[in-house]
């Protein structure tokens, strides 16, 4: 005869763990009580982990965006000053950083704070969502540390870019648009970024140049400018030649077409030197940083027509000493 009472379910081995039980309890099904952990804890676990980490990052993005606005339209925080803006206010420049330079670099650290915090909130997740499957963290970090410190030994170039970048970036070294001497090439920057700073010279040749390859940048384009023109004028009076000189300066201060370029009016500041063709006068004028070219090609033009139109620049012609044209010489025939 068949035993009609029915086999009772499998118990399943939960120990301590009221999760088993109340699992069994709800679906009388062993196999389900026993894999809660793996089923519903671990997989529960890791969701809150990259749910913290979602939540985290967002948190240091916003309170990063919200400083970059601060830094771009108001107060700068004391960190991310150049190093002139922290000096007392009597010893800083008339001219201070212009708003959308200062936007830019402000953007541009944002940028590297932002792909910052996103690095090591995802390595401290990766690290915790690797911990929740049993493995075992200590050789995979010393691993790591080998890893970065050979790839820190041969990319010591790449390093030391990056980090010079960073540092010509929160100093305000130089920015887009500016024209900087970086030694073996003067041009205009294009781009600034945390490995290669991008500078297009006079005849249009464009250069890449590594940042950690800048020694010292030469930068005409922050804050103001100094116009330098040293015109000769033989050995003509040189008081006459002064005065002739300071009327144009005086005519391109009064000029409205330069008057927001000029800081200071132009000056003549008498004679510089001396050389075997006669007296070289110096003018100087203080401009803006963007109009010093312009400036400084109508500055030499006003002085050279100046001088022709009193007559001065045929004298300088004349008092120069005569120069006799190399060649070969003629006997009393006109044979060498």
């Amino acid at each position: 005869m068949v035993d009609p009472s029915p086999v009772p379910a499998p118990t399943p081995s939960c120990g301590d763990s009221d999760l088993c039980q109340q699992i069994f309890e709800w679906t009388n099904q062993a196999w389900l009580a026993e894999s809660s952990y793996m089923v519903l804890v671990k997989p529960a676990r890791i969701i809150v982990i990259i749910l913290l980490a979602m939540i985290a990052r967002a948190l240091f993005h916003r309170t990063i965006n919200r400083l970059v606005r601060t830094t771009a339209h108001g107060a700068m925080p004391t960190i991310l000053r150049p190093l002139k803006e922290r000096l007392p206010t009597a010893l800083q420049d008339a001219t201070a950083v212009f708003p959308e330079r200062r936007r830019q670099r402000a953007e541009a650290i944002g940028s590297v704070l932002r792909s910052f915090v996103t690095a090591v909130v995802s390595t401290i997740a990766g690290l915790m969502i690797l911990a929740e499957f049993s493995v075992n963290l200590g050789p995979l970090i010393a691993s790591l540390g080998i890893v970065g410190v050979a790839l820190g030994f041969g990319a010591q170039t790449l390093v030391k870019d990056l980090i010079t970048g960073l540092f010509m970036l929160l100093e305000d070294q130089y920015g887009v648009g500016d024209t900087v001497d970086v030694g073996e090439v003067t041009g205009t920057v294009e781009a600034v970024g945390l490995r290669v700073t991008t500078i297009r010279d006079a005849r249009g040749v464009v250069w890449y140049i590594r940042n950690g390859e800048i020694i010292r940048v030469g930068n005409n384009s922050q804050g103001w400018s100094m116009v330098v023109v040293d015109v000769p004028i033989g050995f003509v009076g040189v008081d006459e030649a002064t005065a002739v000189l300071r009327r144009a300066a005086e005519a391109l201060a009064e000029d409205p077409a330069f008057a927001e370029d000029l800081i200071d009016p132009p000056k003549v500041l008498g004679v510089e030197q001396l050389t075997v063709d006669g007296a070289l006068v110096r003018t100087t004028a203080k401009t803006t940083a963007e109009a010093q070219f312009r400036v400084g090609r109508e500055l030499r033009r006003r002085l050279t027509e100046a001088l022709e139109s009193a007559g001065i620049a045929a004298q300088i012609a004349a008092s120069r000493p005569y120069v006799r044209p190399a060649g070969p010489e003629r006997g009393p025939e006109g044979t060498a």
